[in-house]
């Protein structure tokens, strides 16, 4: 069987940034274990799979690990290829997920990615975790994700994780946040998985579901600008609403091709 390859940065608007995600257009769903091989194969942080539905598309999240309950930059490659690529005729992309309905609005170059708010409430730092970081954080929270608080951008560029320790923590699909107010943007970020085989996702669009509503809050400001400092750099625009978070930023193809599989 020959299948299309689209392999997306997203989260940037240059070639070797922000976070690659690979798509792979489906006109019926594979068993799971052979997306799960396909997503190993492709060895990036996220393959997304779609069936076009008509009104909807159904999409599906892989890491070379296992299926997640929801992927932002993969969402937003899957909508760039949709526009960009395939040429989807609407602007407004209705996505049907693990969690629910999504919708991607194309606007200018940018996508728009409506997705649900996972405010987080303060929560005790496991002893295992505490073990795993460099530097202690100064507050504690949890949703999906454990949201570390540090006091500056400069101490979240120097974390480093022990993954002796870190990998023996199993957070299912959800990882560990740091996060800190920003120099030049309001706030920035780096993102871990434990037990994953891409320790750190270069830019994280899930994590922001609780970054946002959280910054907003400290921040008394429902349009932020955040920045994950990973090695790629990803660029988020964020706008908060009351259950919702609107995440937008930008895409570019690298790779466009086929694979085969028996």
């Amino acid at each position: 069987m020959k299948l299309e390859l689209y392999q997306i940065d997203a989260f940037t608007n240059k070639i070797f940034g922000g976070n690659p995600a690979c798509v792979v257009p489906l006109t019926e769903w594979l068993p799971d274990e052979i997306l799960l091989q396909i997503a190993k194969e492709n060895a990036v942080a996220e393959t997304a799979f779609f069936v076009n539905k008509g009104e909807k598309i159904h999409l599906r999240w892989f890491t070379p690990d296992l299926e997640m309950d929801l992927c932002g930059h993969a969402t937003l490659a899957t909508a760039h290829c949709l526009k960009a690529i395939l040429k989807y005729p609407s602007n407004t992309i209705i996505f049907e997920t693990l969690s629910g309905d999504l919708t991607v609005n194309a606007e200018n170059d940018f996508y728009f990615l409506d997705f649900p708010s996972r405010m987080p409430i303060e929560n005790d730092l496991p002893e295992v975790i505490s073990k795993s970081l460099n530097i202690q954080p100064k507050e504690v929270y949890k949703s999906r994700d454990y949201v570390l608080v540090y006091e500056s951008e400069e101490d979240i560029k120097q974390i480093e994780i022990y993954r002796q320790f870190f990998d023996q923590i199993n957070l299912g699909p959800g990882g560990v946040i740091v996060t800190a107010k920003g120099n030049n943007c309001d706030f920035v970020s780096r993102f871990f998985t434990p037990q994953a085989t891409i320790l750190e996702d270069p830019v994280t669009g899930s994590a922001h579901c609780s970054l946002i509503p959280f910054w907003a809050n400290r921040l008394q400001k429902n349009e932020l600008k955040a920045m994950q400092l990973s090695e790629r750099i990803g660029n988020l625009n964020c706008t908060n609403k009351e259950n919702r978070v609107i995440i937008s930023g930008q895409a570019r193809t690298y790779s466009i091709g086929n694979f085969w599989i028996e």
